[in-house]
């Protein structure tokens, strides 16, 4: 078997080459000269895997690190009879994390309570319902949009994108990209719904980044209609809008999915699939793990001053790659593939926490 696969896809290096012919290919070498002889592509985002880049191929299967498959033909695969395959929930806590540390940085800055605000979640699938178990054990009351779900499974427990621009303070979109069919998410955020808005509330995509209107976003920050945003992904990556970048009060290049943890869990996907479409063992997947924080025990002994969010922003502070990707914009695509990439919640153990501490924590997800 020969598989091609992006270099940067973590803890994979050595997993395979028992059982396959393994390639790895910097983004810009994924050509089709260098792919046509492979039987597997394992990619990223990045990667785009078009018909002029998969045509007069021997691929039979794509499989992509990522939730995200917008960067696979998928109409041409099913054409040509290669099978695609994504990774589905592999960053979802990743993601939850992101946007709780995120919110906390904002309103740390302001000196206002987080806790007790209302959440919008548009989009409630496999990373929305990490974001609403973050948010609920950290003391948010949670609004969720998702018409999918909400037409399978009945409306109660859902509510309208209308009433969460009306009655939301933060508003975050967990949803894929569609432009066409039923559920369409191109510009779901856009002039007719920042318009709806009420309580001027927080703004965050981080899912894609034509799910918002750029300038309609733009309109709605200077005019007040939305008061903070939280960007991480963006129209035209990685030709991000500089006017964005600075109006954002947190800003980072696409990173939100990118634990070590989600990491793993991606490339473990990945290889899954090679074995089952296959029917090969890789035994070597149980390798496939990320390495400890460097200091993996938060100690809470003395600590008064809000130690609940001290220890979250230990796992993830944003303001770290947030300052690298406003100094240097232009290195957005580096900054993403030399990435230090966190620990989720559950890879710290916590110390001398109070009793109520403790059980917001053990929600959390920490030891």
């Amino acid at each position: 078997m020969r598989i091609v696969a992006d270099n940067t896809v973590p803890y994979l290096k050595g997993i395979a080459e028992p059982i396959a012919d393994v390639r790895y290919l910097n983004s810009n070498e994924f050509t089709r000269e260098n792919i046509q002889d492979a039987d597997v592509l394992i990619v990223r985002s990045i990667d785009k895997c078009t018909r002029e880049l998969l045509e007069g191929s021997r691929v039979k299967l794509i499989t992509t690190a990522t939730i995200g498959f917008d960067h696979i033909d998928t109409h041409y695969c099913e054409e040509a009879g290669i099978t695609w395959k994504n990774a589905p929930g592999c960053n979802a806590v990743s993601v939850a994390q992101y946007v709780l540390a995120s919110l906390l940085t904002i309103a740390l800055r302001k000196n206002e309570p987080l806790r007790g605000k209302t959440i919008g979640i548009v989009g409630v699938g496999h990373v929305g319902k990490e974001v609403e178990k973050l948010c609920t054990a950290y003391g948010l009351q949670v609004l969720r949009n998702d018409p999918p779900r909400a037409e399978e499974e009945g409306e109660n427990g859902f509510v309208s994108l209308d009433t969460i621009a009306r009655e939301a303070d933060i508003i975050t979109f967990h949803t894929p990209l569609t432009k066409e069919g039923r559920f369409v998410t191109h510009h779901l955020a856009n002039e007719d719904f920042f318009n709806k808005t009420r309580r001027k509330p927080w703004f965050i995509n981080a899912s894609r980044g034509a799910v918002h209107d750029t300038p309609a976003l733009l309109d709605a920050l200077k005019s007040g209609k939305i008061s903070e945003a939280i960007i991480d992904c963006w129209e035209n990556e990685p030709n991000i809008d500089r006017e964005l970048l600075n109006l954002a009060a947190v800003a980072t290049p696409h990173i939100a999915g990118f634990s070590a943890d989600g990491k793993a869990n991606g490339t473990r996907a990945c290889l899954q699939h090679i074995e089952f479409f296959f029917n090969v063992k890789i035994e070597k997947l149980g390798e496939v793990i990320p390495p400890a924080p460097t200091d993996p025990v938060i100690d809470l002994d003395g600590v008064t001053d809000r130690p609940v969010e001290q220890a979250i922003l230990r796992t993830f502070n944003p303001l770290t790659i947030d300052k690298a990707l406003r100094d240097i914009p232009e290195r957005f695509e580096w900054f993403r593939a030399n990435y230090d990439h966190p620990r989720e919640f559950a890879a710290y153990e916590v110390k001398n926490a109070t009793a109520e501490e403790r059980i917001i924590f053990n929600q959390l997800g920490f030891r």
